[in-house]
């Protein structure tokens, strides 16, 4: 009986001393709810300061610098309501100075909550000139940013707890709430003089290499001279009929760009596995038969080539997720981590209709998930400003109905998909011949990508060759001045 008392008290003692390790260990790894946000009032008053000192240029410097933020910016409530009242004198063209300031928080009531001229003056006083505003901004916005990151978080966690949807949802809100948190500066004005050397380098450039896109290059000649290159923020939409290598031509693409331009590559596979894509990108890439080397059938002349294609592969910033079943919400969680991991400069999707919706509504309503589909990938290439090629199905109708140029109304679930995107293509056979009549797939044959709508250029055909056995896009001929933009000779697109 005594060990077994014993016994008790020892361990209701240890319980005692591990609760009491834990309360230490949870007091010292969070803060408490009494500490005060982050802030610096000493470079707040200092940023005011400038501007009562020299409001003509220091008013406007800190509208710029701190953007949408507004008065918000200013941790202190007193220096909220005067910065608030400097920019109202300032938009009305009043002149600003301590007097005309006292006058006009006095007729509003506020002078005494801001503690009077005593207060103004302590302002005016801090800094001896104007010459350090861009340093109190700075601070001043840092700890602004800081604030806003526990408020952000402080929501997050509270919707954690209350949240009854879909998760998918709560992550994308959160993910955009994070990234929005930093204000926009709105300091967009730019000296002319600031310009003239990039576009002295543009002119240099375009001398040298000759036709110089302002986009980044796919590769192929005809397209970049139509479009300019893929652009930051547009959604470019490549549609086919099966098997006739839009797969193929993302990846062409973007081994272009990877191994060319040097510019990180991000590549959502919905449709074939990431192993599967590298066999066939390095045996593309060496101008290997992907088919003879499954069948055992590969000569020896094909393995330097393998070597060397993998050798340049494995040094370029090509990014693959081949995750199935991805919602438009994952897609563009994951794509704003391939931003800010890999600094991901081109995104290309295979293919759009293996996308779904996260809401009720875009599940219930096929037309309607594809339109929310859509939507989404545009409204994330404006937010990344980034391109994103997507490729997309074509309707059964022109699946089942031979030959003939495509149309935009031929895109599966077309309506906003044609609203949304930038540039329209169709990978097409320009005519059908023997060979494929029979049943059977030629080896090289043409095909024509028909630019159908571009919103910032001509429309007409690009004309390629398709290598089926190493699955491989070459541009079918080189450029010359017939085929240059805005040639009346190039035959344009019409629906």
């Amino acid at each position: 009986m005594i060990d077994s008392a014993s016994d008790q008290a020892g361990a209701g003692a240890d319980l005692k001393h591990a609760r009491r390790q834990r309360s230490s260990r949870a007091d010292s790894a969070g803060p408490g709810i009494d500490r005060l946000p982050p802030s610096s009032i000493p470079n707040e008053q200092g940023a005011i300061g400038c501007c009562l000192i020299s409001p003509r240029e220091c008013i406007p410097a800190c509208i710029m610098f701190f953007g949408d933020a507004g008065k918000e910016v200013f941790y202190d409530l007193r220096n909220q309501t005067i910065w608030d009242e400097l920019v109202q004198m300032y938009e009305a063209n009043i002149a600003v100075d301590v007097i005309t300031l006292q006058q006009r928080l006095k007729d509003k009531n506020l002078l005494e909550q801001i503690g009077g001229i005593a207060y103004l003056a302590q302002l005016q006083d801090s800094v001896p000139s104007a010459a350090n505003l861009d340093y109190y901004n700075e601070i001043v916005l840092e700890k602004y940013v800081l604030r806003k990151y526990i408020a952000t978080c402080t929501d997050v966690v509270g919707r954690i707890f209350d949240y009854e949807g879909q998760v998918d949802v709560l992550m994308d809100e959160v993910e955009r709430d994070i990234l929005a948190i930093r204000p926009k500066n709105t300091n967009t004005v730019t000296k002319f003089r600031e310009l003239i050397p990039g576009v002295l380098q543009r002119i240099e450039d375009s001398v040298t290499r000759k036709n110089i896109v302002s986009g980044i290059p796919t590769g192929f000649a005809d397209y970049d001279q139509l479009t300019g290159g893929l652009m930051d923020g547009d959604m470019i939409v490549i549609a086919a009929r099966p098997a006739l290598g839009k797969t193929s031509l993302l990846f062409n693409i973007a081994e272009n760009v990877v191994l060319n331009q040097k510019i990180p590559v991000g590549i959502f596979s919905l449709e074939m596995t990431k192993e599967q894509l590298a066999f066939r990108t390095v045996c593309s890439a060496a101008r290997v038969n992907a088919r003879n080397i499954v069948q055992g059938f590969a000569s020896e002349a094909d393995f330097p080539r393998l070597t060397s294609a993998a050798g340049r592969l494995n040094n370029a910033e090509l990014f693959i997720d081949d995750t199935p079943g991805l919602s438009i919400l994952n897609l563009r969680a994951r794509a704003r981590r391939m931003v800010q991991q890999f600094n991901v400069k081109l995104f290309g999707v295979d293919y759009l209709q293996l996308l779904h919706s996260s809401s009720k509504r875009g599940q219930d309503n096929r037309q309607q998930e594809v339109s929310e589909i859509s939507a989404g990938i545009k409204a994330l290439a404006k937010e990344l400003r980034v391109p994103i090629i997507v490729l997309s199905q074509l309707n059964r109708s022109i699946e089942s109905s031979g030959w003939r140029r495509p149309r935009l109304s031929d895109l599966r679930e077309s309506g906003q998909i044609e609203a949304d995107a930038d540039i329209v293509c169709f990978l097409y056979k320009p005519k059908i011949d023997d060979e494929d009549e029979a049943g059977e797939q030629v080896e090289a044959g043409p095909v024509n990508l028909l630019i159908a709508k571009s919103r910032n250029g001509p429309t007409g055909d690009v004309r390629l060759t398709f290598l089926r056995g190493i699955t491989r896009f070459e541009s079918a001929a080189k450029i010359d001045n017939s085929d240059m933009p805005g040639n009346t000779d190039r035959r344009p697109y019409t629906d």
